[in-house]
């Protein structure tokens, strides 16, 4: 016999990525608990997930919550989680920059933040990452706007623009940007750049793996003998970063980086979740690889346009990275002149309200207590 629960629901897009923005006081306390009633709002365990509310696909298998902050210097705290398609498994360790920019949207919306005329700042701490990030919003007569002219690669029309700035990224998991000690390591005969900027990622020169750059998701996800070797590298390299076993975790994230096809970019990327291959880019990942361009010796900074000279300048001041559905334009300061020491990294995302209300859930009558009850109740 199993019992139907519902919480309230607002499900969005933010960026590239869509899923459900929930309230952490509508959640149970335990991480265990949060996991079970996740993958029943998910649907995970089908590859459709046709038994919940995600799409199947990575990208909008994603789940925000969020919460008024204690901490001094934020107005809400964002909760990650990456809900595995086909497995009983949810990641909270990772950070999503593209969900991240519709927790603005969603904490003026649901009262969590005052809005001001014109633009509302949102100051947002990331418990995955415990780092802030400033959201600008669009609030217009005090009232979140959604329409405009923006553009963004991955996403079709237009919206308004939310400008995010990710504050002190440096060592976000690991404590360090080079978390191990140098700008490039040799794996299984590879040269890997190990740097953890905003997220934890490791870097390879697409050519070394026989590869061009510039292929298309599906035709390196159909690319199974590459996918195994670059799984191995990922292994070792998070060893590496001091991240432990990374077996069950998304991090670190591998990206291959190649030169790009246009003269207006600096470096061509292909991210992947890990296993499979993103169809644009992650933000927290364009930042790391927009952080490494910088970085004298990375591999980054090696292929990257312009990056000789953006390094012996000690700041830079624009990023243009191509993904497979675009590029994304990123500005990032350096503190004192120094490449490795990141002020801020700021970019322009959109978001979108989809829908509003609660959303039904069914556990076992036999669970515990803690994961049928909620922190409001």
């Amino acid at each position: 016999m199993t019992m139907m629960n519902s919480i309230p629901c607002m499900i969005m897009r933010g960026g590239t990525s869509r899923g459900p923005f929930l309230h952490m006081r509508d959640l149970p306390d335990s991480q265990e608990a949060q996991t079970e009633i996740l993958l029943k709002l998910m649907g995970s365990g089908h590859a459709l997930q046709i038994d919940g509310i995600g799409g199947g696909d990575p990208l909008t298998s994603k789940v925000a919550i969020v919460e008024r902050s204690s901490h001094p210097e934020a107005d809400v705290d964002y909760l990650f989680a990456q809900v595995d398609v086909l497995n009983r498994r949810v990641d909270f360790n990772p950070n999503c920059g593209n969900m991240l920019s519709a927790v603005g949207p969603y904490a003026i919306e649901t009262g969590l933040v005052e809005p001001q005329e014109g633009t509302t700042i949102v100051r947002v701490r990331n418990l995955n990452t415990q780092r802030l990030i400033e959201c600008r919003v669009p609030t217009p007569e005090r009232q979140v706007c959604y329409e405009g002219d923006t553009r963004i690669s991955g996403v079709p029309g237009r919206a308004a623009g939310i400008q995010l700035s990710f504050l002190d990224i440096d060592g976000t998991k690991t404590g360090a940007l080079l978390p191990t000690g140098q700008a490039t390591d040799t794996i299984d005969g590879i040269e890997v750049t190990c740097l953890d900027a905003a997220t934890p990622i490791m870097m390879v020169n697409a050519a070394d793996l026989g590869l061009s750059g510039r292929e298309s998701p599906s035709e390196l996800d159909d690319h199974p003998a590459m996918l195994k070797r670059l799984e191995l590298i990922r292994r070792q390299a998070g060893r590496r970063m001091g991240l432990g076993d990374v077996s069950q975790s998304v991090l670190p994230k591998p990206v291959l980086v190649s030169a790009p096809s246009s003269d207006t970019a600096t470096l061509c990327t292909r991210y992947f979740v890990p296993h499979r291959c993103h169809k644009a880019i992650a933000v927290t990942g364009a930042i790391a690889v927009a952080t490494a361009v910088s970085v004298p010796g990375t591999v980054a900074n090696r292929i990257a346009i312009g990056a000789e000279k953006l390094a012996s300048d000690g700041r830079l001041s624009h990023v243009r990275l191509e993904h497979p559905s675009g590029f994304i334009d990123l500005d990032v300061e350096h503190r004192n002149g120094n490449p490795c020491d990141i002020a801020r990294v700021s970019l322009i995302r959109t978001a979108r309200k989809i829908m509003s209300g609660n959303i039904f859930y069914s556990l076992p009558s036999a669970s515990s207590p803690d994961m049928l009850t909620s922190k409001a109740s």
